[in-house]
């Protein structure tokens, strides 16, 4: 039985990536095979950000003999939707639909914006609404009208990464550490022992140029055995890495770091064959990350430019970009709850019934604590004239 479950499986994904066309799927591949440097922070960045390409692909090919797994089952499951929505509808919405798949195979896109849409209206469907994908068929700024009776909700689905709301952007630390590397393993070598270099960019990274200026300063600090140096720029500090209870790179220490260096911090490690000796680098921006800033920024431009108004609203975003430990903080401080409520309270928020946030985590089907309980997070607008309509409840009201 598993047997013929996988061979679904590999067909609904093989019919997905028809969607998009062989040469297509082909070039992307191969992109990203190229962007995905082994042993590299950049790389690893890649294959994390293309994560749900990889899989799709790797599901397309001749059965392994392995079942899929509940990420893999999910995946499986938007793209069969993906194909049979495709089939339903007549050439021109179709198109669109085909080219909102290509656009997630260009340059630093992904497929995300269009399976958060999918796994939408799937989740809808499954609470008793009938679904329309009125963005593709008529070109609404909502993609989807939600009806249950004599009510209705415009649904949008909105995608904010979390460097949006980063003074440091974490893509540039990847390609810093990634520079800087290669000199830093030659130098462990030569003086064994643990170290810790804090650097505090107040302005964060502005362009390639201070980027590069950056590299070089550590270089320079290595080079010369420095203890500091610090500009307007960067204030860079290496001392002895003191880290109580824990002798070595491995089991605990990654989160003992985190730990002392808080959730806005960015982290690496270099250490020795033996994990003896250990580089950590760490570096902050001048101010805490505002990654639920971001959020309700969205929240307010979905609203004015793509809710008309004229019947209960609903937004729905994909924050990508953020690990497990971000979005964790983000429920449990309750500084997403604390921003979303206070937008709710303003102008902005008038056409917005309800507002709903989900990751990765809840996408691929992780479970909680790291995951939302309910695979998402939803706020009601308690002022919103659709609020307390009972039909709209399964959508718009709080699990938060």
């Amino acid at each position: 039985m598993q047997r013929t479950d996988d061979a679904s499986g590999r067909q609904d994904c093989l019919g997905f990536l028809a969607l998009a066309g062989e040469a297509p799927w082909r070039d992307r591949m191969a992109e990203i095979a190229r962007r995905a440097v082994p042993n590299s922070w950049c790389g690893r960045a890649t294959q994390q950000r293309h994560a749900l390409e990889l899989i799709l692909s790797k599901l397309a090919k001749p059965e392994n003999g392995v079942a899929p797994n509940r990420a893999e089952r999910r995946i499986i499951g938007l793209a069969r939707d993906a194909v049979a929505l495709a089939d339903t509808l007549p050439e021109p919405p179709r198109e669109r639909l085909r080219q909102r798949l290509l656009e997630g195979l260009v340059g630093e896109a992904t497929l995300i914006p269009l399976f958060h849409l999918l796994r939408e209206a799937a989740r809808q469907r499954a609470r008793g609404f009938t679904v329309h994908f009125t963005g593709l068929t008529d070109g609404t700024p909502h993609d989807l009208m939600l009806e249950y009776g004599e009510a209705r909700a415009e649904l949008v689905c909105e995608t904010v990464s979390a460097e949006e709301g980063r003074h440091l952007n974490r893509g540039d630390w990847f390609t810093l550490v990634d520079g800087v590397n290669p000199e830093l393993q030659n130098w462990l070598a030569a003086h064994p022992g643990r170290y810790l270099l804090k650097m505090t960019l107040p302005d964060g990274i502005q362009s390639p140029e201070e980027l590069a200026a950056l590299q070089q300063r550590v270089s320079t600090m290595l080079a010369d055995q420095k203890r500091q140096d610090a500009n307007g720029a960067a204030v860079l500090k290496l001392d002895p890495l003191l880290l109580a209870g824990v002798q070595a790179a491995g089991a605990g220490f990654s989160a003992r770091l985190r730990s002392q260096f808080g959730p806005d911090a960015h982290l690496a490690v270099t250490s020795d064959a033996t994990g003896s000796s250990v580089f950590v680098m760490a570096a902050r921006a001048g101010r805490e990350n505002a990654i639920a800033a971001a959020i309700t920024r969205r929240l307010g431009n979905a609203a004015m430019s793509r809710l008309s108004g004229t019947c209960a609203g609903l937004v729905s975003v994909f924050l990508e970009d953020v690990d497990r430990s971000e979005w964790r903080g983000l429920r449990e401080t309750l500084e997403l709850e604390g921003s979303i409520r206070r937008f709710f309270t303003t102008p902005d928020a008038a056409r917005i019934t309800a507002a709903s946030c989900v990751t990765r985590l809840e996408m691929f089907d992780c479970a909680p604590p790291d995951a939302a309980a309910q695979g998402e997070v939803r706020f009601r607008n308690q002022g919103h004239r659709e609020a307390a309509r009972p039909e709209l409840q399964p959508a718009i009201s709080s699990l938060a």
